[in-house]
C-alpha cells in the first residue's frame, strides 16, 4: 500500500505545480522592486545611510506594533546583538530547540555562551513546554535570584522560542516559565512576517524579536534583518553597537565601545520596503496555497499530516510542511520528487547531533525533535505556483 501511495502523492503534488523546475520558495519581484533599487543607485545612497533604512524600519514597527524597530544585515546577528544587549556571557546557558536554524544556535557560541537543546512539540513544531516545564523542576535551584543548573553549576539566562515555519509556538506558556525561572526572551521570529498569536504580531511577546528577510522569506531585502524591540534602554544599546558603536558628538569622530558593522545597507532596505507594499497579497497567497494543499492530501489523511492553523494563531504559511507517517514513505517521495525537478525538503538535522554541537548540554529526552526530523518534509511554497494567482 505504502509504495501504491508515492505515485499518487507525486501526482498530486505534480498536478498542483504544473511543469517544473519548483524550489522550495523562491521571491516575487516586479517592476516596483527594480524601481526602488535603481533610485538608490542612481543617488549613490546604497550603504546604511539613506531614506529606506528609516522608512523600512517604520513599516515594520507599524505593521508588527513593535516598540522599538533596527535593521540588521541578516537574522543571525540580530539574535547576536538582542543576546549581547541582555548580557549574556561566557559560560551561561541558553536554553534553545534542537530543532531550529543554525544561525539561532551560532549567535549564542558567538558570545561564548552555551546552548542547551530542549525538544520540540508535534503540533506547531515549538518548543514542548510541558516537558520544558517538568525538566526545569528537576535540574534548576536558585542562586541570587539566577537559575542554575544543578548538573553544570552553570547559570541558565535565557530561552529563545522558534516559531517554525511561520507557525506561532505556545509564546504564553513560555512566558510564563520565563517569569518563573528568571530568563530573558529573545522570540526567533525570522519566518513569520505576518504571523500572529491572538491577533499580536510574533516577535513582540519577549524582551526582543527577530525577522529575517533573506531572499527566500515572505519577503526579502536580499539579505537582511531585523530586532524587534520592547525597552526603549534595549533599543538605544543595540542601536549604538549594531552601528560600530559610533558617537554623536557633532564634530569629533569617534567610537564609544567595540560595536559591530550589522546596519541593514539603504540598497537592501529599498528592495525590502518595495516588497512590503505587497504583504497582505503575498499573505492571502500562502492561506490560500495551504487550503489547496490540504484539499489535495485529504484522500492521504492516513499517511501525510498537513500543518495547519491552531486555536489563537494565524500564520502566514511561509512554508507548507508535512508530516509523513514513515520514514521510508518520506525519503522515496523526496527521492521521486527530486528527480522531477520538485525540490522539497526534510527539516534540519538536529542541532544536537551535529558534531561540534555534541559537547553542548541537552535534555536526555529530544524523542519529538527526533521524529520530526525524520518524518517533516518541506513542500514548494514560493509565488507563482497558483495558475489563478498573479505574480
Amino acid at each position: 500500500m505504502e509504495n501504491f501511495s508515492i505515485p499518487l502523492i507525486i501526482r498530486s503534488i505534480k498536478k498542483l505545480l504544473g511543469e517544473g523546475p519548483h524550489f522550495l520558495h523562491e521571491p516575487s519581484m516586479g517592476k516596483k522592486e527594480t524601481n526602488y533599487v535603481t533610485e538608490t543607485i542612481k543617488n549613490n545612497y546604497v550603504s546604511t545611510k539613506g531614506i529606506y533604512v528609516q522608512k523600512f524600519e517604520k513599516k515594520i514597527k507599524n505593521y508588527t506594533k513593535a516598540n522599538h524597530v533596527t535593521s540588521t544585515i541578516n537574522g543571525t546577528q540580530a539574535i547576536f546583538i538582542a543576546l549581547k544587549a541582555l548580557g549574556i556571557k561566557q559560560n551561561e546557558e541558553v536554553l534553545v530547540p534542537a530543532l531550529t536554524f543554525v544561525g539561532t544556535v551560532n549567535a549564542i557560541s558567538y558570545l561564548g555562551a552555551e546552548p542547551h537543546f530542549i525538544d520540540s512539540n508535534i503540533k506547531d513544531f515549538g518548543i514542548d513546554c510541558r516537558k520544558l516545564e517538568n525538566y526545569l523542576k528537576k535540574i534548576v535551584i536558585f542562586k541570587k535570584n539566577k537559575s542554575i543548573n544543578k548538573k553544570t553549576g552553570r547559570a541558565i539566562r535565557a530561552i529563545i522560542p522558534v516559531h517554525v515555519f511561520g507557525h506561532p509556538c505556545d509564546i504564553e506558556f513560555i512566558l510564563r516559565l520565563a517569569k518563573k525561572y528568571k530568563l530573558k526572551i529573545v522570540e526567533d521570529a525570522a519566518e513569520c512576517l505576518g504571523s500572529f498569536y491572538k491577533n499580536k504580531h510574533l516577535g513582540t511577546f519577549g524582551d526582543f524579536g527577530i525577522l529575517s528577510f533573506n531572499g527566500n522569506k515572505i519577503i526579502t531585502s536580499a539579505g537582511g534583518g531585523a530586532v524587534l524591540v520592547n525597552s526603549k534602554k534595549n533599543f538605544d544599546f543595540i542601536s549604538l553597537i549594531g552601528n560600530v558603536a559610533k558617537s554623536n558628538h557633532p564634530i569629533e569622530l569617534y567610537n564609544v565601545d567595540i560595536g559591530y558593522n550589522y546596519k541593514m545597507p539603504n540598497f537592501n532596505a529599498s528592495l525590502g520596503f518595495s516588497q512590503f507594499n505587497k504583504i497582505n497579497k503575498f499573505l492571502k497567497y500562502k492561506k490560500n496555497l495551504n487550503r489547496i494543499y490540504f484539499k489535495r492530501f485529504s484522500k492521504f489523511n492516513n499517511k501525510l499530516k498537513l500543518i495547519r492553523d491552531l486555536k489563537n494563531t494565524k500564520s502566514n504559511f511561509w512554508l507548507q510542511g508535512i508530516i509523513v507517517n514513515k520514514i521510508s514513505l518520506r525519503n522515496a517521495i523526496i527521492k521521486t520528487c527530486i528527480k522531477n525537478k520538485i525540490f522539497i525538503k526534510p527539516i534540519w538535522k538536529p542541532l544536537h547531533e551535529n558534531k561540534y554541537c555534541k559537547k553542548k548540554y541537552c535534555h536526555k529526552d529530544l524523542s519529538n525533535t527526533k521524529y520530526l526530523a525524520k518524518r517533516l518534509i518541506s513542500l514548494p511554497s514560493g509565488f507563482g505556483i497558483l495558475k489563478n494567482e498573479k505574480k
